[in-house]
């Protein structure tokens, strides 16, 4: 069978490089099963668009006439559009309403246009979930310029605008008066490819969680991942940070998520892989559904590497007829792909956006994605995994202490602590650091009590490091007393430039040991000694999306600092 796989498109602000990621494991997916790929894409500068992933490659425009251009020339038998993003499945839909794809007899593989429109169009989403008794927030839909105006006195303000088939929430935000929802919501009108806008009560402050779902032609449904955002609703899941699997829901509420996300894609009858979006109440069992995107999304490439599932991979032969049970989970290649993922290890995402080369630039964050990029972490512990992640981001902080957060005064830290920016997450620490307390940067910034604490755990290693020096310059120093706090340092995940820092200690500390000295010097001189020893003795674990319980083909892993290493003993 020949296939038309439609690309995502320029990689923007707002979209990343997420989709080239599945796109190109999809065409290799169709390749192995004996397919002939034809793609088209407006991007070269993308891994897809190299010229042994497809059989024929168009970089065109992706426009419905350039589209149905390369239909007429290569007449493929199927077109596959849920793996190039929302620019994938917008062009599908435009195919399909202008009848191109019947006039050529192209069918369309995967998820089917109803269920597309159901989830995408959000007065039949907010239709069919009222029918399968799922609860959506209070909302409005509008059309037109008029239906807009009439709601301006009428709306709950503040209130999220969510346009209808766009990528990234381009064209929405939240409103807090009138004149906001007035601007926000004309531009969303003219973004959205419908003209078509809902206007929902705002859940600011609730938690929001992910649920990455797959279901195949016969309605076997599993649960890939769930993924939660540190930063609570208002920002764009793709401008949060967000942990894989979820860390704060109780059992209770997981198994409440799930149930909902698995009935939610069995009534749209998604082939292939789906992404949920709920919010949960923090002091409630209270949740809404927000959306659902019918196709592998910018969470799916997140919660693949994070679970070492290929989602796309196994989103593109669901569309070619194989059922979950026929395919092979290629990590372990001894089980299929029905078996849902199991983690042992924490996994921390948190977006790279381009303030740095736009300093001028509004750094707050909403509904509209602003970032370009992501870094995502995998540890034992929450702790360590944000640690990785914020070295990750090749920014100037490479822990959690920030000149500019540490020079506003209270008032101004308040701001920077409620106000979602790219730079929260410092503000939050410094507030821990200057004694406020979980409690009390919790009803500032909404951001969950177990996420604070665990932030603040850093801090007390932070601030035992600090006090270390002082402490044993007056008591005498004891090496065991050291030995123990910089492995502590390291496990928690402390990088030894931060840990040296900490402790003020030079270069030249390190060959100082033994010598005549002062306290102070021979603190940092055997704490040197210590740190140059634990840099030694990292181990790497595996990720094997089952947490070890089958033997494993092709694993991978992660670095860090414990007793027993996964790689010798697969050696």
């Amino acid at each position: 069978m020949k296939i038309l796989v439609i690309g995502s498109g320029p990689i923007v602000i707002g979209q990343a490089a997420e989709f080239d990621y599945a796109g190109t494991q999809a065409c290799k997916s169709l390749k192995e099963e004996g397919h002939e790929v034809v793609l088209i894409n407006s991007n070269p500068a993308t891994i897809m668009t190299d010229w042994d992933v497809a059989d024929a490659l168009y970089i065109e425009p992706l426009t419905p006439e350039f589209c149905e251009r390369v239909i007429a020339r290569e007449r493929p038998d199927a077109v596959l559009p849920t793996l190039g993003g929302q620019t994938g499945l917008n062009l599908a839909t435009q195919l399909a309403e202008r009848g191109v794809l019947e006039k050529y007899s192209v069918r369309l593989l995967g998820t089917q246009l109803d269920a597309i429109r159901k989830a995408e169009d959000r007065e039949l989403f907010r239709s069919l979930m009222r029918e399968i008794k799922e609860p959506v927030p209070e909302s409005w839909i509008v059309e037109t310029p008029e239906q807009l105006e009439a709601l301006l006195d009428e709306a709950p303000y503040p209130c999220i605008i969510r346009p209808a088939y766009t990528l990234g929430g381009t064209g929405g935000g939240v409103a807090y008066n009138r004149d906001e929802l007035w601007e926000i919501g004309s531009k969303g009108l003219k973004l959205s490819m419908r003209s078509q806008l809902m206007i929902e009560r705002s859940l600011l402050g609730w938690k929001e969680v992910e649920y990455e779902v797959m279901r195949d032609s016969a309605g076997n449904c599993i649960t890939v991942c769930n993924m939660e955002n540190l930063d609570p609703m208002g920002v764009h899941t793709g401008d949060s940070i967000v942990v894989a699997p979820s860390q704060t829901l109780s059992d209770i509420e997981y198994h409440m998520l799930r149930t909902a996300s698995l009935k939610i894609i069995q009534a749209l009858k998604i082939e292939g892989g789906c992404n949920v979006q709920l919010s949960v109440n923090p002091d409630s069992f209270d949740y809404y559904i927000i959306e659902v995107n019918p196709r592998v999304s910018r969470s799916s490439a997140l919660a693949s590497k994070a679970t070492g599932y290929p989602i796309a991979r196994v989103a593109a032969k669901i569309a070619v007829g194989k059922t979950l049970d026929q395919i092979d989970n290629q990590v372990t290649g001894t089980t299929k792909a029905c078996f849902e993922p199991a983690l042992d290890y924490c996994v921390v995402k948190i977006p790279r956006w381009p303030f740095d080369k736009f300093p001028q630039g509004d750094r707050h964050l909403s509904t509209q994605m602003k970032a370009t990029g992501e870094v995502m972490a995998i540890d034992r512990t929450f702790e360590s995994a944000l640690m990785k992640a914020i070295r990750g981001l090749e920014v100037k902080q490479k822990d959690l202490r920030h000149p500019k957060m540490a020079a506003l005064d209270d008032t101004s830290l308040r701001g920077a602590c409620a106000k979602p920016t790219d730079e929260r997450l410092w503000a939050l620490a410094e507030a821990l650091r200057r004694g406020w307390g979980v409690d009390e940067v919790n009803r500032i910034s909404r951001v969950d009590k177990w996420f604070l604490r665990k932030i603040q755990n850093l801090l007390d290693v932070e601030r035992d490091l600090l006090d270390l020096v002082e402490s044993t310059a007056t008591q005498g120093d004891d090496a065991e007393h050291i030995r123990g706090l910089i492995q502590r340092a390291f496990h928690i995940g402390f990088p030894s430039a931060t840990i040296r820092s900490l402790l003020g200690i030079s270069r030249e500390a390190e060959s100082e040991a033994g010598h005549e000295q002062d306290p102070v010097t021979r603190v940092r001189a055997i704490a040197a000694g210590f740190i140059k020893a634990m840099q030694g003795e990292p181990v790497f674990k595996m990720v094997d999306t089952c947490a070890g319980e089958f033997e494993s083909a092709t694993p991978y892993y992660y670095g860090t600092f414990e007793t027993e290493d996964d790689a010798a003993l697969n050696i």
